[in-house]
């Protein structure tokens, strides 16, 4: 097993999407099973305002890109991902995990905020296990603004000259970065104003051997199973 005192978390970007579409209600399953804590998705609204998660704006119909946002809620129900799955509701996948994973949504469309928060509400049950990061940070501080309680994150590919700043600005308690702009004075910064630092989306052994020397708190990869196993293998 890993020596150093803390494990990073394990967490599954989009899912284990070797069998399973990404961003599928099965995938997520595949992850926890496989033992993954948190489950990393993407969500956009349909033209009728219902959440569902899917990683691109668009979605190609019939040899033609359709935005998310032009189809109702009833036309993308009936849409199906390889292997005859249905593309989920955010409302339905957070049934479907429960109490099994803490899930981390990254809003990928704008002006959803409202539409989300009301979601969130709708599963006060397990609230304590969601939390909600974006690459637009306005996105996060308005989330903040309607739902107080819930945890946040800002997404970065970049290294910032203040990032701490930037946290504070926007009320973010997680940092979500780019595993190759990470370092360990990144790390202790964060960690100084209370905040937490996830890795995306590192998927080697090299990375993650590296990433736990430096003291991160997530790992946010495509390979959960393996990540998993690695950290219980005796080394």
């Amino acid at each position: 097993m890993y020596s150093g005192s803390v494990i990073p978390l394990p967490i599954s970007h989009r899912g284990l999407h070797t069998d399973f579409p990404e961003n599928s209600i099965p995938a997520f399953l595949a992850a926890i099973e496989a033992g993954a804590t948190g489950i990393e998705l993407d969500v956009h609204a349909s033209a009728d305002d219902v959440l569902f998660v899917h990683h691109d704006g668009g979605l190609s119909i019939n040899g033609e890109v359709i935005p998310f946002a032009s189809l109702d809620s009833a036309d993308l129900v009936r849409l199906r991902l390889p292997g005859d799955i249905a593309i989920p509701t955010l409302d339905d996948t957070l049934v479907a995990i429960g109490k099994a994973a803490d899930v981390f949504i990254e809003i990928k469309a704008t002006g959803v905020e409202n539409s989300v928060a009301r979601c969130l509400r709708r599963h006060l049950d397990n609230s304590g296990r969601y939390a909600v990061h974006a690459f637009d940070h306005r996105v996060v501080k308005r989330m903040l603004e309607l739902l107080p309680s819930v945890r946040t994150g800002i997404l970065q590919v970049s290294y910032l000259l203040d990032t701490r700043s930037v946290m504070r600005s926007s009320g973010a308690s997680d940092l979500w970065q780019h595993a190759d702009f990470i370092d360990a004075s990144l790390v202790t910064d964060v960690h100084a104003a209370g905040g937490r630092v996830i890795a995306w989306t590192p998927n080697t052994e090299k990375q993650w051997e590296h990433l736990m020397a430096l003291g991160v708190d997530g790992i946010c990869t495509d390979r959960v199973d393996s990540y998993v196993g690695w950290t219980e293998s005796p080394r």
